[in-house]
């Protein structure tokens, strides 16, 4: 029997290379699924429908909700952006672990509905660095990078609420040491509640004989 799959929400800082993070785990290991985004904005160029994202109508992303199909949505310039459910449901059934790549705020809702979702956050190993970072992609203004920040210190608030901290200072060291925590996570108790819900039955006939 197929074990199922591990729902795992990936927040982090601007900056703090969550993106090429995912990347690198999607490219050097088979187990994982990306998470496809539901979303009422028009296709980009080169963009593909259930590749990039599922793109519908409004009125069929208000279908989807009405019948409780997302895990969790937002509007951003009016236009709407979610994460199907049956998707989701559908690659954990087949044993893929599924990253989301989400902020705070939607990543908390996520735990919410589903306990068993394993929340890690990326960040750099200190918030000069992470400003570092931001100053070196040279695309981007003081005033977007200061802003960026005071975000960063909002967001650090709810780091306590995550399963795991991943501190992106090495980015080969990060990717293996992620792929290990999500395959550790595979072994706590409410991951394998049916094996000890198994074993406990079985073993409840020998202390019946005793």
């Amino acid at each position: 029997m197929k074990n199922e799959g591990t729902l795992i929400v990936l927040s982090g800082f601007a900056g703090s290379g969550k993106g090429t993070l995912v990347k690198r785990l999607l490219a050097d290991y088979n187990q994982y699924a990306l998470s496809i985004s539901m979303t009422t904005r028009m296709p980009r160029p080169g963009e593909e429908h259930g590749k990039s994202y599922f793109f519908v109508t409004k009125e069929e992303f208000q279908r989807t909700i009405d019948r409780d199909g997302l895990l969790e949505y937002a509007c951003y310039c009016d236009n709407f952006y979610g994460t199907p459910k049956a998707y989701v449901e559908e690659q954990l059934a087949e044993g893929k672990d599924v990253i989301l790549e989400i902020e705070v705020q939607g990543a908390l809702q996520i735990k919410e509905k589903f306990p068993k979702t394993l929340l890690l956050f990326v960040t750099p190993p200190s918030a000069q660095e992470l400003k570092a970072r931001l100053v070196g992609r040279g695309t981007e203004t003081e005033e977007v990078i200061n802003k960026r920040m005071r975000r960063a210190s909002e967001e650090a608030k709810c780091m306590p609420l995550y399963d795991y901290i991943i501190v992106n200072d090495d980015l080969e060291e990060c990717v293996k040491n992620t792929h290990c925590i999500i395959q550790a996570s595979h072994s706590t108790p409410d991951r394998v509640s049916k094996l000890i819900d198994n074993l406990k039955e079985e073993l409840s006939s020998f202390s019946e004989g005793e």
